[in-house]
């Protein structure tokens, strides 16, 4: 069983940067798809940014491309998520995702492994 831990969020000004982190205990991250979603108020989650781990391939959703930026340090068993440029409409529930997939899904039930999110304000 894996357990993952987010970290990082906050409250950011609009313009302003973050970086989240995700840690893993109980299983190594190197053959794990990783991925972060996101769940504003009354919204469903959705899909932000994943990472494969047989190519280290990156994808995102249209929203945040260009600004967000995924990536993973295997030697911390930790996965990353640089936020740049924040708006408002990026303020949610920030969850980090994890499968044994080669490549990450852009679905929630593409995911066996879920952290118990970090919340991340960002004020106009």
């Amino acid at each position: 069983q894996v357990q993952l831990v987010e970290s990082g969020g906050g409250l950011v000004q609009a313009g302003g940067s973050l970086r989240l982190s995700c840690t893993a205990s109980g299983r190594t991250l190197s053959r794990i798809a990783l991925g972060w979603f996101r769940q504003a108020p009354g919204k469903e989650r959705e899909f932000v940014a994943g990472t494969g781990w047989i190519d280290a391939s990156t994808y995102y959703a249209d929203s945040v491309k260009g600004r967000f930026t995924i990536s993973r340090d295997n030697a911390k068993n930790t996965v990353y998520l640089q936020m740049n440029s924040l708006k408002s409409e990026d303020t949610a529930v920030y969850y980090c995702a994890g499968d044994p997939r080669p490549f990450p899904s852009t679905e929630v039930f593409g995911y066996n492994y879920w952290g118990q999110g970090t919340q991340l304000t960002v004020s106009s």
